[in-house]
């Protein structure tokens, strides 16, 4: 019997089926995120030997909440994190894009180069968020953002994606009590809380009906 890979077993973790040629993207993403870390400071160096659990497994788990989305806006990509592991696992899905604003150019030239050798449906935006949501893009099913901001101001850099019907999708740690409460000063939304697979105090909100709170 053959052994699972890592990546089956991050997605096995994450509770979802993986292809053959899925597992071979997101070890090719892996490999790519060792080699550009020491210049482009991708993700935390701490991080790099359990890159499958803290990271993949973790981004992978976000799919579960909007299993049926095709195209995704990913605020901050930063190192491609969730948005390549999710290009990965969309690879195959006609109709899929996701496209990733990502305003500090050595992180998007990487996130460029990742796509084009993992051959994923991707577009990269090395702008602003405030320059590209709402001008650029107009419409998607789901916006999400991992490690980001609070949720106020990510629902503040979201909506004009969240008032045209897309999901939001929001990784959030032990402190999401309190960037709820926040949030609710400013804004009126509907919300669900799926637990992480990966981190027992984390949460994924998946946030809907967004509008401004009454002045």
């Amino acid at each position: 019997m053959t052994s699972p890979t890592n990546a089956e077993e991050a997605a096995a973790l994450a509770g979802l089926p993986v292809s053959r040629e899925t597992a071979e993207r997101l070890t090719l993403y892996v490999d790519l995120v060792r080699r550009w870390n020491p210049s482009k400071n991708l993700v935390a160096a701490s991080t790099l030997d359990a890159v499958w659990s803290r990271h993949i497994a973790d981004s992978l788990q976000i799919l579960r909440c909007v299993p049926d989305a095709k195209v995704w806006v990913d605020l901050g990509s930063g190192g491609g994190l969730p948005a390549l592991v999710v290009a990965a696992m969309l690879a195959e899905r006609p109709g899929a894009m996701v496209h990733c604003v990502e305003s500090k150019l050595g992180k998007a030239a990487f996130l460029q180069e990742a796509g084009r050798q993992m051959r994923v449906p991707v577009k990269v935006w090395p702008k602003r968020i405030e320059d590209v949501v709402g001008r650029e893009i107009v419409s998607a099913d789901v916006v999400s953002a991992r490690a980001l901001a609070p949720l106020a101001d990510l629902l503040s850099l979201a909506n004009p994606l969240l008032k045209t019907g897309a999901v939001g999708v929001f990784p959030k740690g032990q402190d999401v009590g309190v960037e709820l409460t926040q949030a609710a000063k400013y804004w009126r939304f509907s919300h669900r809380s799926v637990p992480s697979v990966t981190d027992p105090r984390g949460t994924i909100l998946v946030v809907t009906d967004v509008q401004a709170a009454p002045a």
